[in-house]
């Protein structure tokens, strides 16, 4: 990294005071309990690093789980919330906001401290960690990661916000933390669903090829960025729409779009899986500040030759019969209730298959990240940090100042070569138009490796 990252200080920050809450975690957790989540907020000012201190020091009042500690306690996961505080570090880096942007592509990019999941679980070290970058263009990057099991991008999004309404004075949005996860979703789950339960049981010769998925993942795979303007994506989904002769989506055309140019580029010819998570608040009528891993998902098998309208079409269908073909909580409870807690040992999270090229993909638009306000300033880019470069895993969100979308994909190394070569981009940007350019935010035109 030309101009590697210089350590200013180091913080912990505490609110001062210990509620006492003792959170006692889900399946949906557990299942997730291996995983930690990073993210970079980019702003095109320097923040004020005591204030920013102050403020996430309140945020972790309301929301004490992420300044906690994990345990195991009798076989039950539980967040500790006793303020034992979230670690903050501030570097000065020699780069630009651009170049920092296209760094986000590599795995250890320098942006972010990346949580241990491992580490987390046992309570040695902070589900939370924080960290704030200045760069030399005066800009600042908030880089961000915690443990999977303390929450999902909702639940994080939920800190982010009341952090930022500190910050600035206003009011935090509503949180919900419940020290009971398992009996909180159980009083608002139907007692039928789809049938199927949102984990697989493997036995250990798959296990064995997972461990060597892990331990491959850094050399093997690559991530990509690709963006997406507006108008290019109003085309696609038009086209799609018509085609379709139903009413699609932005997000059943994009993941539909991406999906299908991978398989094709990638000349595969098998049938896969795609799991698409989905935030289930909406269909439980659960309060969006509800703190937890609220996650179900849309798991959905098709040909590699399927057209993309078509796929999309799917989606649509599985979104507006979720609740009967796709929810799975209460199937995985009645299983796990009749072969005991040990099952979890022998489980993973549906959509984590890379030996069969299940692709997972995690649309992040729609979640506020540009609402993340800092002594007035907006960010003007968000997006994921590497950290385990698993394959087929992909997260879409808002682009640049929000406008567009901003796509990440890992995929093996040969294939990301393709997706960044003149047959990607004919592909990729098909509904792309030669004044397209025009219109897109600055930064789009100055990072390195941009699809």
């Amino acid at each position: 990294m030309g101009g590697w990252p210089q350590l200013r200080e180091t913080r912990t920050i505490r609110v001062g005071g210990a509620p006492g809450t003792v959170v006692r975690c889900d399946i949906s957790d557990l299942l997730l309990v291996e995983l930690s989540v990073s993210v970079a907020f980019f702003f095109e000012r320097e923040l004020d690093v005591d204030a920013l201190a102050a403020a996430l020091a309140g945020a972790l009042g309301r929301i004490p789980a992420f300044g906690g500690r994990l345990r195991r306690r009798d076989g039950v996961l539980e967040v500790v919330c006793d303020d034992s505080g979230v670690p903050l570090t501030v570097y000065d880096v020699d780069e630009t906001t651009a170049e920092a942007i296209g760094r986000m592509t590599l795995t250890q990019s320098g942006f972010v401290e990346h949580v241990d999941p491992k580490a987390a679980q046992l309570g040695e070290q902070a589900p939370l960690a924080v960290q704030v970058s200045r760069l030399a263009d005066g800009g600042t990057v908030l880089g961000c990661s915690w443990a999977h099991a303390v929450g999902d991008m909702r639940s994080f999004m939920t800190l982010m916000h009341t952090w930022s309404a500190l910050a600035e004075g206003a009011p935090p949005p509503e949180a919900v933390v419940v020290e009971d996860r398992g009996a909180y979703i159980d009083g608002v789950l139907p007692d039928e669903d789809s049938g199927r339960p949102g984990f697989r049981i493997i036995d250990r010769e798959e296990m064995a090829l997972l461990d060597q998925a892990f331990a491959a993942a850094p050399r093997a795979n690559r991530a990509v960025q690709i963006y997406f303007g507006g108008p290019e994506v109003a085309r696609m989904k038009e086209h799609f729409t018509a085609a379709a002769q139903r009413r699609l989506s932005t997000n059943d055309v994009l993941t539909a779009h991406l999906v299908t140019c991978v398989r094709r580029l990638d000349e595969d010819a098998q049938v896969r899986a795609l799991t698409i998570p989905v935030d289930l608040r909406r269909f439980l009528d659960l309060p969006l500040g509800a703190v937890g891993n609220l996650v179900g998902e849309i798991h959905l098998e098709s040909p590699a030759d399927a057209a993309a309208e078509d796929l999309a079409a799917r989606i649509r269908a599985g979104v507006d019969n979720f609740a009967g073909a796709h929810l799975s909580l209460r199937t995985s409870r009645r299983l796990l209730a009749q072969r005991g807690p040990a099952l979890l040992d022998e489980c993973v999270a549906l959509g984590f298959d890379p030996p069969n090229r299940t692709f997972m993909l995690s649309n992040w638009s729609g979640f506020g990240v540009y609402d993340t306000v800092f002594e007035g300033c907006r960010p003007t880019a968000f997006t994921p940090a590497i950290g385990q470069p698993l394959p087929w895993v992909a997260w879409v969100v808002e682009g640049f100042e929000g406008s567009g979308f901003l796509c990440t994909l890992v995929v093996p190394a040969a294939l990301a070569g393709r997706l960044r070569g003149a047959a990607g981009a004919r592909l990729l940007h098909g509904f792309r138009e030669p004044g397209d350019a025009q219109g897109f935010p600055p930064l789009a035109g100055r990072i390195r490796k941009l699809a």
